[in-house]
């Protein structure tokens, strides 16, 4: 696997993670639907605030088990991998439904920036997908690992901006998409667990050839 072939699948699962419907897209269409788009989008920065320190320990993670126990990366890789084809399974097997987005609790948009990186912070689904997630694309045989974070961060920020921020943006459109429309949700899902149990394939393979 080439280093650009490493990247695409990091987007495809990150991707395909972001768009299910959970608490940080019900946070930003609050905030969206109702005090404007502005506060949506400030919603979306604490996130993406949130996410980049999610980046960092990731990847200082990583960075200390490839500097002190190289010989577990590739049983990490594994359980990685096995950890997201569960995380995969799972989602083909749910049916998600929002039934309804409440009200924003912030009360400025300095107050949805900080919420919107306190609710991704305070997710512990976060830290396990990290945990198992950084290992598999941020690898020391694609050199320095300081480089490599650095990308993976800004395509998780962009991806993020893109997703959340298209959202704060037609907040209209997709409450009606999102809590309006069970079935979507549902497929969304369902496509998302499809996409993380294909990544999780190539990332065994990788592993067991390792």
């Amino acid at each position: 696997m080439t280093y650009g072939d490493n990247l695409w699948l990091f987007f495809t699962l990150l991707f395909g993670i972001i768009i299910v419907p959970g608490m940080d897209m019900i946070f930003v269409l609050a905030n969206s639907l109702t005090r404007g788009r502005t506060a949506g989008l400030s919603a979306t920065a604490g996130i993406m605030a949130g996410g980049l320190v999610h980046s960092i320990y990731g990847a200082v993670g990583v960075g200390l088990l490839a500097s002190l126990m190289p010989t577990l990366f590739s049983p990490l890789l594994i359980a990685g991998s096995a950890y997201m084809a569960w995380i995969g399974i799972s989602l083909m097997r749910s049916s998600i439904v929002i039934d309804g987005v409440g009200p924003a609790d912030a009360a400025s948009h300095w107050q949805a920036f900080r919420r919107g990186a306190i609710t991704c912070l305070v997710n512990p689904k976060a830290y396990l997908f990290m945990l198992a997630i950084y290992p598999q694309f941020l690898r020391p045989d694609f050199g320095p690992l300081a480089p490599q974070a650095a990308v993976m961060a800004a395509i998780t920020a962009a991806t993020q901006l893109a997703v959340y921020g298209g959202l704060a943006l037609a907040a209209g459109k997709a409450r009606e998409t999102i809590v309006g429309n069970g079935r979507a949700t549902i497929w969304i899902g369902r496509g998302a667990g499809v996409l993380l149990l294909a990544v999780s394939l190539v990332t065994l393979w990788e592993g067991l050839r390792a």
